[in-house]
């Protein structure tokens, strides 16, 4: 498998130029068709063979150490969720909050990642500490000022405003020195860049497949470490998240499992387990190399109106226009499609592997 090969497998290529993978990424045929085939199986054959919730038992495993060997972890710290926001909304509402409680953010976060704490903060009377960036960096200096008696550090890496990697490791360190926890919101790397949540050493970490990773809408997920597990007691339960749901006593899972709750939609995890492996057999060195590549060749023909920084690294490119949502407009009109951001009030590109040279010098000459 090649990005050449894979691009030829996703039919909206062939009616646009898209630029818009950190939104949302069309995906190929074959990851669609495994979704449709287990949908196909799970109700037309499974009930006269293995039964409809072996069936899906077995998807929901396959689906859950697919996530886990593209993190670098392993399937007991991964829970499936349905998206990002999912996620992000286990944290916010499975710690023991307690009034004044201080969690700090950066000025970068997608409201994903802002709403639950605001909605927290309404309970719990929690302090919310905003730290504000240059051009989505952070300043490590005012980071542990910040973070001295916080009780959780929430970023998004790479930023989705600026396509910049934060130095996770590093934020990490310092969070926990202070004795506060790290939820980083990754939903921009996973299917663009190598990740290994044990090199990150975060708590909790978040993403989703239908962006960078090529699946489909309704399939995400959060890891959460030996630490993150057991700070964190779910509001919600159900049959899948205890051990026993039979005894007079109900006991959560020990690990990520005690997440889920009962039946779900299946089709969404078959298209992400596909994704991954498609996406793994290209090799995600290789796929970063190549949006390296690309990117390198569109700041190039930016020139001052690039907005993200130059040494930014990855597929995320921030632009200055004088009209941000009319430039898009004007774009898609052109069958070419990016998209405008509240803030910065820009216009951001997002370059996969499976864009090309072509691809970008198109967009050039539209702008």
């Amino acid at each position: 498998m090649n990005p050449e090969t894979l691009r030829n497998d996703i039919p909206a290529l062939e009616e646009c130029t898209y630029f818009n993978w950190g939104a949302s990424g069309p995906s190929p045929r074959v990851v669609v068709d495994a979704a449709t085939e287990f949908e196909c199986y799970h109700q037309y054959e499974s009930p006269a063979d293995e039964g409809m919730y072996a069936a899906a038992d077995e998807a929901t495993e396959r689906a859950r150490e697919a996530v886990a060997g593209l993190l670098g972890t392993t399937s007991g710290h991964v829970g499936l969720t349905q998206s990002t926001a999912d996620g992000i909304n286990h944290v916010a509402t499975g710690l023991d909050w307690e009034d004044g409680d201080v969690v700090v953010r950066t000025d970068t976060e997608h409201s994903a990642a802002r709403l639950p704490w605001e909605r927290m903060a309404e309970e719990y009377d929690l302090e919310i500490r905003v730290l504000e960036t240059e051009q989505g960096h952070i300043d490590i200096e005012e980071l542990k000022a910040e973070v001295q008696d916080a009780r959780l550090v929430c970023f998004n890496s790479p930023t989705w405003s600026y396509g910049n990697r934060q130095p996770v490791g590093d934020i990490v360190d310092i969070a926990h020195d202070a004795g506060a926890m790290v939820l980083v919101d990754a939903v921009q790397a996973p299917g663009q860049q190598p990740v290994n949540v044990g090199e990150w050493g975060a708590d909790f970490v978040t993403g989703s497949g239908h962006k960078w990773l090529l699946g489909v809408w309704g399939a995400g997920f959060l890891y959460a470490s030996d630490a993150g597990l057991d700070a964190l007691r779910p509001t919600q339960i159900g049959y899948y998240s205890v051990k026993d749901y039979g005894a007079a006593e109900f006991e959560f899972y020990d690990d990520a499992r005690k997440f889920d709750l009962g039946t779900r939609s299946l089709a969404p995890f078959v298209a992400l387990e596909t994704a991954i492996d498609q996406l793994q057999s290209i090799g995600l060195e290789t796929v970063e190399q190549r949006i390296s590549e690309l990117t390198d060749r569109l700041k190039d023909g930016l020139g001052d109106r690039l907005l993200s920084p130059p040494d930014a690294s990855s597929g995320l490119v921030t632009f200055a226009a004088e009209d941000p949502e009319a430039t898009v407009e004007r774009l898609a009109e052109q069958d070419i499609q990016i998209r405008s951001l509240p803030s910065p009030d820009a216009c951001r590109v997002s370059v996969h592997a499976v864009n090309t040279a072509d691809d970008v010098d198109r967009l050039l000459d539209a702008l």
